[in-house]
């Protein structure tokens, strides 16, 4: 993965849990800003057999701070459980850096 600028929406993440994910809905990413801010994104099943959950950014706000963010995939299976991804972290940039 290349640098990625603040705000930038020609990006697309994608994570996995190390698990299967046939039965998951919903599948999220989630994510924790350089500000300490959480939040998550809906995600889609990019492999489920694989357990890669992505998510393509869709506004210049989903990327609004610059720093290190930690992203993981956040999956809810049908019979209630869930699965948690490793963390990973990423160093967002101010564009022009």
């Amino acid at each position: 993965m290349g640098k990625v600028y603040k705000n930038q929406t020609a990006f697309t993440i994608r994570l996995t849990t190390g698990q299967d994910i046939t039965a998951a809905d919903p599948v999220k990413i989630k994510y924790r800003k350089p500000s300490g801010a959480t939040g998550e994104w809906v995600g889609s099943i990019n492999d489920e057999a694989e357990g890669i959950v992505e998510y393509e950014m869709a506004d210049e706000d989903d990327l609004d701070e610059s720093g290190w963010w930690t992203f993981w995939a956040y999956v809810t299976f049908s019979d209630g459980t869930v699965a948690a991804g490793e963390p990973v972290t990423k160093y967002i940039y101010e564009q022009g850096d």
